[in-house]
């Protein structure tokens, strides 16, 4: 059976990955099974450049499969912000409410129809000995006033998805999971490893 680290912390994300390659035939591990890995910075400044440092890195290091992601928000009427800041957009030990908050206050003076946004999600995926090959998703849809919802994390509870009425805090796993940025990433990672 196939190894693979999935370079995250976050145990939402962590959850996700699980859920979204339960088909696959593949052991996954996360940081969390690695407590000597210290916190990678994320010093690119695009969501490409972060995702490969942090794949690149860890499959130096222990010399697996690594698929790293880079993702956030990108909201139109703030030019692209919080963008690959998502994670630390109201400063670098921010809470995901911390988060929620400042965006909502950037937003303050945005009409309804201006509140478009999107979610992108950047995966890498590095083997020793081999180049790092990158699968993209993404999902639109807009910011609301205030926060719905208890599932998920980051942003999901003001980000209601196209075509739906509810956040995505508010909707099931299963549905989040078939529209979410990160299932889009990763249906194009499935489709790549298939053809390997």
């Amino acid at each position: 059976m196939r190894e693979l680290i999935i370079a995250t912390h976050n145990k939402g994300k962590v959850k996700e990955f699980k859920q979204l390659l339960n088909d696959l035939p593949i052991q996954i591990y996360s940081l969390h099974d690695f407590p000597e890995v210290d916190e990678i910075e994320e010093t690119g400044s695009t969501f490409h450049e972060n995702a490969q440092l942090k794949a690149e890195t860890i499959a130096r290091q222990f010399q697996k499969s690594v698929l790293a992601d880079d993702s956030g928000l990108v909201v139109d009427a703030l030019n692209g912000a919080p963008g690959v800041y998502s994670a630390r957009y109201a400063g670098e030990h921010a809470t995901d409410d911390d988060n929620i908050a400042k965006l909502l206050q950037s937003l303050q003076q945005t009409a309804d129809a201006d509140r478009t946004a999107h979610f992108i999600c950047v995966l890498a995926f590095a083997q020793p000995e081999k180049e790092t090959s990158f699968h993209e998703g993404k999902c639109f849809g807009r910011i609301i006033k205030e926060t719905k919802g208890e599932q998920g994390f980051g942003y999901d509870p003001v980000f209601v998805p196209r075509d739906y009425d509810k956040t995505f805090a508010e909707l099931s796993s299963d549905v989040k999971n078939k529209l979410s940025h990160r299932s889009q990433a990763l249906k194009a990672f499935k489709a790549y490893l298939k053809e390997e």
